[in-house]
């Protein structure tokens, strides 16, 4: 029985001791990560802000690029999940406006056109 005791605490001290490592002295850290990795809530967090700072600034090729970082898919589908995520999810009345207004105005956005607008 002696030798199973020796086997289990070299299991529970190797476990240990990993776990101590990965987590306290070299935990894993992300750096200039994109924001196509976020999670689905964070996105549609991300598109708010774009929503926000269009609202303000009325330039849709920017906030096209800026929607462009969240993947491959065109801006006013990435708009149009939000404001759909933002719906389920019980966003204020005032940011679901906001996401409207922005996957409105990409409906319309035409990116071949000069300055990128219709």
């Amino acid at each position: 029985m002696n030798r199973w005791i020796k086997f289990l605490l070299a299991i529970l001290v190797g476990l240990t001791l990993g776990l101590v490592y990965g987590w306290a002295v070299s935990p894993v850290e992300y750096v200039d990560t994109s924001p196509d990795t976020l999670r689905e809530d964070y996105r549609a967090d991300y598109v708010l802000m774009v929503a926000e700072i269009h609202h303000h600034d009325h330039d849709l090729d920017q906030a096209a690029r800026r929607l462009a970082m969240l993947g491959s898919q065109p801006p006013v589908q990435v708009a149009a999940a939000a404001l759909d995520y933002g719906l389920s999810a019980g966003y204020p009345p005032l940011d679901i406006a906001l996401l409207q207004e922005l996957a409105t105005d990409l409906q319309a956005w035409d990116p071949s056109a000069p300055g990128g607008q219709p």
